[in-house]
């Protein structure tokens, strides 16, 4: 629960801020652990907002926000100015509601002490794991612009990757709604009242309009139950996904559909390599970085991957020999790992895998948008005129023998 409270500080100035703690005693203790004198406080949501609640069904801090927020922390600190001034100048200046108020907490814990990284750590729907370790590393080496540089670099390319992947299956998902959307449409209003017609006539049939009309009258019929019942199943399905056995399947089948899963693939590859070259770059030990890597790489499949191979490296094996029993690694890039071991360019390696297999990424999603395209034009197009011409022959065959 967020708190906003006016005090006074040790060096006898008024103040004002916000503290999030699970109730007012533990957020009067909290400040009073750092030396304010409280002049006031009350729940944050007692002011503003619909109904006296300030609404945050909406804000929430996109990764580009992150992208924006680590280039102007790498900025201030290559101008040599102090982190608490930095987080303070930032949250004044952010559009961002939720983010404002994240950066307002990390400054106060900063001013109350707090390293960077600490302070973040308390935030792990805005900062991950993996960027709570590469901010440590900066701190540990002294080079938090270069580290924040090389995350503001990392999330954009991540970032740029990711979004393609999306919009190029965003489309076909939608001209396939509207495929079943209009076929329905006709089989449960169009073509019933052609049908009416048809059997008015009299007149016989072909065997493909019959087939038609009897799926007409069976979504008639029973399309109210087949609603329900996708309604049940999705529900349970999504309950499903959610289980480890539902992650587990559902990774496997992201990677195992023709031609979709080659690009999930490369996707997933191009994190793992651009991951391990980020923190390995930044001084992040090998082991650490492993870890990291399969908590963000975003497929189960994956993620066991990198989860085992941390458990062969710990016991003395090298990268590449533990990547090589795995058939969802190819085997040119185990043979590059291998090369960067042996070489000790292991960092540079990687980075060229990275750059390698994002480019085949944007390659792929290019290549199907052009094929998706064309292919679903062409299935809707076939789909709609034969429904169309399952109904109009035989009414113009009518038609032409009155």
């Amino acid at each position: 629960m967020l708190f906003r409270y006016k005090a006074i500080n040790q060096s006898g100035a008024e103040t004002e801020g916000s503290v999030e703690a699970i109730n007012i005693d533990i957020a009067i203790s909290s400040l009073q652990r750092r030396g304010f004198v409280i002049s006031s406080i009350k729940p944050s949501d007692e002011a503003g907002g619909l109904f006296g609640k300030e609404i945050t069904l909406f804000e929430r801090v996109k990764v580009k926000d992150v992208v924006i927020l680590s280039r102007q922390i790498a900025t201030l600190f290559t101008a040599q100015v102090s982190a608490l001034r930095i987080f303070k100048l930032l949250s004044a200046e952010a559009e961002n509601r939720a983010l404002r108020r994240k950066l307002v907490e990390v400054a106060e814990d900063i001013q109350a002490g707090s390293t960077i990284s600490l302070a973040m750590s308390k935030h792990p729907t805005v900062f991950s794991s993996f960027y709570i370790n590469m901010v440590r590393a900066g701190e540990e080496s002294g080079k938090l612009d270069e580290t924040f540089l090389f995350l503001a670099d990392y999330l954009d390319r991540n970032y740029e990757v990711t979004s393609k992947v999306k919009n190029a299956l965003i489309y076909p998902a939608f001209v396939v709604f509207t495929f079943i959307a209009v076929m329905s449409l006709m089989l449960t209003v169009v073509i019933p009242k052609i049908g009416g017609i048809l059997e008015s006539s009299g007149q016989e049939v072909p065997i493909y309009t019959k087939a038609v009309l009897a799926l007409s009258g069976f979504l008639v019929d029973f399309g109210p139950f087949i609603v329900v019942l996708l309604i049940v199943g999705i529900f349970f399905l999504v309950r499903f996904l959610r289980t480890a056995a539902g992650k587990d399947a559902s990774a496997r089948i992201r990677i195992t559909i023709p031609y979709i899963g080659d690009l999930y693939r490369k996707l997933y590859l191009s994190r793992i390599a651009d991951n391990m070259n980020t923190m390995l770059s930044s001084g992040i030990p090998m082991l650490k970085a492993l870890e990291l890597t399969g908590n963000v790489v975003d497929n189960k499949v994956y993620e066991d991957i990198m989860h085992e191979t941390l458990e062969a490296v710990k016991s003395g094996g090298a990268l590449s020999d533990a990547m090589s029993r795995y058939p969802e690694i190819p085997g040119i890039l185990v043979q590059m790992i291998r090369v960067g071991e042996e070489t000790g360019e292991l960092g540079n390696i990687l980075k060229t895998l990275a750059k390698f297999y994002q480019r085949e990424v944007v390659n792929a999603v290019d290549t199907l948008i052009n094929l998706i395209e064309p292919v679903m034009i062409v299935a809707l197009g076939l789909g709609v005129g034969f429904l169309l011409a399952a109904v109009l022959i035989p009414i113009y065959n009518i038609s032409s023998g009155l």
